[in-house]
This record gives C-alpha cells, structure tokens and sequence, in this order.
C-alpha cells in the first residue's frame, strides 16, 4: 500500500471537493468556484489518486459522494475553515477589518466618482466603514490631511511635496447657455463670450482659475455673477440670467435646455488625490486606493 504524500494536497482540491459536494454536479461546482469544468474534474481525480480512494459516484444524475468520500468531506470543511481562519486574522492584523477611510473632497467628486469607488471597496471590505466630509476649497482638504482629520483627500494637481499624489482625471471648463440663448454654436468666440453676462464661481481655485484666464480675452467680459453653490450657478443659467463658466463635472447633469459649448481657449483643472507623504497609513487606506484604481479612475501618479 502506497503512503499518501500529504504535500501534494491541495486547498484548490478541497475547495473542488466541497463544492461538488454540495452541488451534486462538476457544471455548477464550476460556476461557484469560477474555474472551468475540467479544471474542476481534474482536481477531483487528482485528489482521489493521491488518496487512493473514490470519492465521488459519476452519473447522468450528477456526482454524489462515496462513504469514505462523505468522511473527508468533514475533514475538508474543518481545513477550509481554518484556513479562513487565518485569513481573517491576517485581515485583522492589517486593519482590513473594521475601522474607518476617513476622506475629504469637494461636491463634484463625491457625486461623480466617489460612489463607485465606494462600492467596489465594500464588496471587497464590507466591515471598514468610509467617512466622506465635503469642503468648500482644496485647501481646507489639504488641511484637513495636515491636521491628521482625514486621511485621503480629493484636491487640484499640482500639489506640494507634502503630499502623495496621483492625478484623478482631467476636467475641462466649459460655458452654460441659456435656454432661450441664440446661439448654438460648440465653441463660443471672445466675441460672442463679451455680449453675455457670465456668472462664475466665488470659490477658491475655480475663481483663480477662471480670473486670470478671462484677463487673456480679446474683448471686454462683464462678469455679472460670483456665486459659491454650483447648483445655484446652474439654476440661474437656466433662468436665462447668464451664461456660466464651469468645470464640466461641476455641471453635470445638465437640465433640459442649458446648452454647452467649448471656451475660446482651453482650460481643464486636474484633480487627483493625495495622502501625506512619509507617513504611516493602514492598509485600509491603501486598499480604498486600490478600489480607486480599479474603477478605471487613477490615471497615473504624479510627481511633485
């Protein structure tokens, strides 16, 4: 009689014996452990020559286990078992359970790219609770990770070598005509610009942003509007009170009849987001990062 190697068992035949176990069937057993069928077939006949044993009736209706078979199925579960086990102590020394991801970012972001973002990290760590404060301006976000309130922070690129960053995406400004404006045009000219009373936005960067590129017009503008609420400057264009100059995902979603168009000259703000540098941060916050990442939305790391 031949001694069974222990060392060539594997977790990935365990995991195919209990799942054929408990559906009866290679087909479905598949489907759960999201391997091919032959995979599947192949770690059950493996295992049972290593073994030496059947462990398995094969039939048109389906695979049910032997008596020795029903015997190491026990065994198996109690191995699985611990093996998570130990996963979730790992997990638990890494900070991957429980706890919190504490971050800072403005309106645009926290309605356009936040909530998938989220998503994907709790499916993955369901038990790490994510705490979202919104601010006005990039630099009570950036104070905010200063001061040790958060820990990931949505903020404009460039950024100080305080930081750790990676850019986000880049967000082109774009103008907001009216409904019963005349023009239908994609790119506004200074011209056609310095005839309507423009609103922009009060907040620090937007308004730095938007100021000296306006000074660079061909002709006179008449700034009519400085307001602080994104939803307030979009509501007044769509009273006809102005055409407005804004982010795009700071407009979004348009309402019925606001038309946009390009500036005369480009402009984008680029957002990305940043953690202290040469800090110890848990691995939670990696993690959410990880997430970020994988919903398409880092674009690269930037140096600073």
């Amino acid at each position: 009689m031949n001694e069974i190697n222990k060392s060539q068992i594997k977790l990935s035949q365990l995991l195919a014996l209990v799942a054929v176990a408990e559906h009866r069937n290679f087909s479905e057993a598949a489907l759960h452990l999201e391997m091919s069928q032959s995979a599947v077939s192949h770690a059950i006949a493996s295992l049972e020559e290593q073994l030496g044993v059947v462990l398995f009736y094969r039939g048109r209706h389906g695979a049910h286990l032997t008596p020795v078979g029903e015997r190491i199925k026990v065994h198996a579960r109690e191995i699985l078992r611990s093996v998570y086990a130990i996963e979730k102590e790992a997990d638990l020394e890494k900070g991957l359970q429980g706890g919190v991801v504490r971050i800072a970012c403005f309106r645009s972001v926290a309605t356009h790219i936040l909530p998938t973002a989220i998503a994907k990290f709790h499916t993955l760590f369901p038990d790490i609770n994510v705490k979202i404060t919104e601010n006005d301006s990039f630099f009570s976000i950036e104070d905010s990770l200063r001061a040790g309130f958060a820990d990931i922070g949505f903020t404009y690129l460039p950024s100080s070598d305080e930081f750790e960053t990676w850019e986000i995406l880049r967000d082109d400004y774009i103008v907001l005509l009216p409904p019963n404006s005349n023009l239908d045009t994609k790119e506004i000219s200074w011209q056609q610009l310095a005839k309507l009373p423009l609103i922009i936005s009060a907040l620090t960067p937007c308004h730095d942003y938007i100021l000296p590129y306006l000074n660079q017009a061909e002709y006179p503008l008449n700034i009519a509007y400085e307001i602080r609420e994104d939803s307030t400057i979009v509501s007044m264009v769509g009273k006809g009170l102005g055409a407005a100059i804004m982010p795009r995902l700071a407009a979004e979603p348009l309402p019925l009849g606001i038309k946009e168009c390009n500036l005369p000259v480009p402009l984008q703000r680029i957002i990305g987001v940043a953690i202290l540098a040469n800090a110890l941060h848990s691995p939670a916050i990696y993690a959410f990062l990880d997430a970020l990442r994988n919903t398409g939305n880092f674009a690269k790391k930037v140096a600073v």
